[in-house]
């Protein structure tokens, strides 16, 4: 297992943009596929995007999709997030997850779970 920490979350005017981060602890951070979930309040959690160990493949929930991009440097043990056009439906609290395979990250099933930064969208 690797330990995650997420930061960058915060207020932002709808139209904004943030950037999350979520750095790793392990030297095994390069072998997981690694994956961004929300969680609003009220609702369940649900997946936002993936990217595979070498950052080759890349998925995405069609409601992020032409605004999100999920990308990972392996070099520093860190993931990140880059969120643009953010909306006020986007407010929940973002955890990022670490797993192998990738579509055990997808399902949620994810091996490591970050303990999530709030995003905040406001009109």
């Amino acid at each position: 297992q690797v330990q995650l920490v997420e930061s960058g979350g915060g207020l932002v005017q709808a139209g904004g943009s943030l950037r999350l981060s979520c750095a790793a602890s392990g030297r095994t951070f390069s072998r997981y596929a690694m994956g961004w979930f929300r969680q609003a309040p009220g609702k369940e959690r649900e997946f936002v995007a993936v990217i595979s160990w070498r950052g080759g493949l890349t998925s995405y929930a069609d409601s992020v999709k032409d605004r999100f991009t999920i990308s990972r440097d392996n070099a520093k043990n860190t993931l990140y997030l880059q969120m643009n056009s953010l909306k006020p439906e986007d407010t929940a609290i973002y955890y990022c997850a670490a797993g192998d395979p990738m579509s055990a990250v997808v399902r949620g099933t994810a091996d490591s779970w970050g303990q999530g930064t709030q995003v905040t969208v406001s009109l």
